[in-house]
């Protein structure tokens, strides 16, 4: 695998009519797929007749996605005449499918994949650009600041499919049982766990504390929200920020998850889907997540927690207001051994036009990344709140080194386990994650 670096644009706010932004870029663009090249497709279905596209979507499957996989699926079958092979990657064996396909083993012809996870795979030459596709038919009116990760050295290498912001799902019904207001601040946030822990027992988190592979959602959301940032590129380097008073007062908060006993001690290390099970079964009054939690909460529950007792509100800032959201989201992209490009090419452009991206964002609890669409969601009650979070999202440093400090050496993760568990203050640790942050990401 060849690593290279990506000199990046700064990523930060930005308007979309909600607003975000985020950019990036590499070494020697590669050919780009042509989305000319099977233009006839349509007309001529027989063309890719006895071809299978192998197709990898993220996470587990459930009824809505799957359901929304089926549909879309048959009718490229109907339109290409080409068959698609299925499969679902569960988020925890994401990162070691992509670095074995990577490195040449089995890998898929187009894949969903993680905004966030494009430069670091564009990086190891694993995504073949597609930057045709996003300048005709309607790719053409995806907004260009919702394709920042995604472009790299003028080349294109995913096409947004929907666009992700975290609030805090809650249980509607306990809230009405226990006579809680929705919080507006976070010391009624507080309050409302407590009243959830003496209520439903010691055992049940009021407000979950995410100490996973996706931590870092939950702590950006409280360190942006005090002004602080991970590193800034200053002078052609990362600087890392984490030992900035901004930066210390978010880590103070997320740590406090777990020293004010709002979440439990022995659940360090637990990420969204570990929390989302425990929340399926009664054990967590609150947590920060999106839409696409609910499908997996009702089948985890056996079908006894349906998303009419559920609700979400946007996760409150201590320093007051609401916190902004990670600026998440989901592409889809062809991967680079891909056996018939052209293929693959048709398959995004059909996976990623008004109809069938709409679909997938609103029936996959994401959100839309069509203006016309997007602008319609702060009216309504259920997706207002990821229309709030959305309007002051922000993004991690968009390096393709940042999932080794985020993910596999879970630098701040460890950073947070070391001060709750009294072996280190959090001047050391967050000194020490300082450190590594600035080593990793200018590698």
């Amino acid at each position: 695998m060849k690593i290279t670096k990506i000199a990046v644009t700064t990523a930060t706010t930005a308007a979309l009519a909600l607003g975000l932004a985020a950019c990036g870029s590499t070494d020697e663009p590669a050919k780009s797929a042509d989305p000319q090249a099977g233009a006839s497709t349509a007309a001529s279905g027989p063309k890719y007749a006895g071809q299978t596209l192998t197709v990898w979507r993220l996470g587990d499957s459930n009824p809505a996605a799957q359901k929304y996989m089926d549909e879309l699926n048959a009718a490229f079958e109907k339109e290409s005449g080409a068959k698609i092979k299925l499969e679902w990657i569960p988020w925890p064996q994401v990162n070691d499918k992509f670095t074995a396909a990577a490195a040449g083993g089995a890998g898929p012809d187009v894949t969903e994949i993680g905004n966030d996870q494009v430069p670091l795979w564009q990086s190891q030459e694993a995504l073949s650009p597609v930057t045709p596709l996003a300048e005709a038919g309607d790719q053409a009116q995806i907004p260009k600041n919702l394709l920042g990760l995604e472009t790299i050295d003028n080349e294109v290498y995913a096409l947004p499919w929907g666009a992700g912001s975290r609030a805090v799902l809650y249980r509607k019904d306990w809230f009405k049982d226990l006579d809680i207001e929705v919080p507006k601040t976070w010391d009624e946030l507080v309050a409302a766990a407590k009243k959830i822990q003496e209520k439903k027992g010691k055992d049940v988190d009021g407000f979950a504390f995410n100490g996973g592979s996706d931590a870092n959602h939950l702590l950006g959301a409280f360190a942006w929200s005090e002004g602080g940032e991970y590193a800034l590129k200053e002078g052609g380097k990362w600087v890392g920020k984490v030992t900035d008073p901004k930066f210390k007062a978010g880590f103070a908060t997320y740590t406090s998850l777990v020293t004010d006993g709002l979440s439990g001690k022995s659940r360090l290390t637990q990420n969204t889907v570990d929390i989302r099970k425990r929340f399926a079964n009664d054990k967590v009054g609150m947590y920060l997540t999106a839409g696409w939690d609910l499908p997996g909460i009702e089948v985890d529950s056996k079908g006894k927690l349906k998303a009419d007792k559920l609700a979400f509100f946007p996760l409150p800032a201590k320093a007051g207001g609401e916190a902004p959201s990670f600026f998440g989201g989901n592409d889809i992209a062809i991967w680079d051994s891909a056996k018939n490009k052209e293929l693959a090419a048709e398959y995004l452009k059909l996976a990623t036009n008004k109809e069938w991206a709409e679909r997938y964002a609103l029936e996959g609890g994401l959100l839309p990344i069509y203006p016309e669409a997007l602008a319609k969601l702060s009216s309504d009650p259920a997706l207002a709140p990821f229309a709030a979070a959305f309007a002051k999202a922000k993004a991690f440093p968009a390096d393709s080194n940042w999932t080794e400090a985020n993910e596999t050496k879970a630098v701040l993760q460890n950073a947070a386990r070391s001060v709750i568990e009294g072996k280190a203050t959090p001047d050391e640790a967050l000194t020490k994650a300082n450190g590594e942050i600035e080593e990793i990401l200018n590698q």
